[in-house]
């Protein structure tokens, strides 16, 4: 799993250690993955983690490389790593749009590429690719990141229509989530409108429920939002 330091990945690894998944954590944050495999562990569950740069191709080919040789096999890849510093088109931030270019769309592009081959040569495995329902509207401020979020979601169509049956593939797309990827907001303007727009929030979860799905089902779209918000 990527971006598992914080808000959703973080969630996730909980519940899927829960029930009764091994994990291989990955994220910048070591400190953090330490942290959080050390309580996994504690609680009885089976977690290890290695730093990970999701913009950095041979970084992640190496993360899938190493969690194959602890576990045997890789049975499931959530791509989960992502950044949204949002800004209007015209403060012109090229390097926000790089960055989430680079970590949203590149990020998960990296983890199929070095997964895919793994699951096929078992014969198995899933893909779970979290996006945003900004991959299916946009909103002022969140013009470039809505974007990404779209090529997330036709990256895995195309990877499911693609697919022979034996590699599924899940997108999910949360509304408002507690996370931490507003902090990285550098525009005052849009900051402060995600102050307002996160005042209703998921608890960082979902993941599971398409995991623990039979083989022969393919989970292929999560949208999960707050009952109290209109996105």
């Amino acid at each position: 799993m990527t971006g598992a330091s914080s808000g959703i990945g973080e969630a996730t690894a909980r519940r899927l250690a829960a029930d009764g998944h091994r994990l291989f954590l990955g994220a910048r944050r070591t400190d953090r993955l330490d942290a959080l495999s050390r309580e996994i562990t504690e609680a009885g569950g089976t977690a290890a983690f290695q730093r990970l740069d999701v913009t950095d191709a041979a970084d992640v080919r190496a993360f899938v490389a190493s969690a194959r040789e602890r576990y045997g096999r890789v049975d499931v890849m959530v791509n989960n790593a992502g950044v949204m510093p949002l800004s209007p088109l015209a403060a012109l931030k090229l390097d926000e749009w790089d960055r989430m270019i680079d970590v949203n769309v590149r990020g998960v592009l990296h983890g199929i590429a070095a997964a895919l081959p793994v699951m096929r040569a078992q014969g198995a495995g899933h893909f779970v690719n979290v996006a945003s329902v900004g991959a299916y509207e946009v909103s002022p401020t969140a013009a470039v990141y809505c974007a990404t979020k779209f090529a997330v979601r036709a990256v895995s169509e195309g990877l499911r229509q693609e697919s022979d049956g034996t590699v599924r593939v899940t997108l999910v797309c949360p509304g408002v989530t507690e996370s931490e990827l507003a902090e990285g907001i550098s525009d005052p303007v849009a900051r402060e409108a995600m102050k307002a727009y996160r005042a209703v929030a998921l608890p960082a979860s979902a993941i599971a429920y398409a995991v623990a799905q039979p083989a022969v089902v393919d989970i292929n779209e999560i949208v999960v939002r707050p009952a109290a918000s209109a996105r």
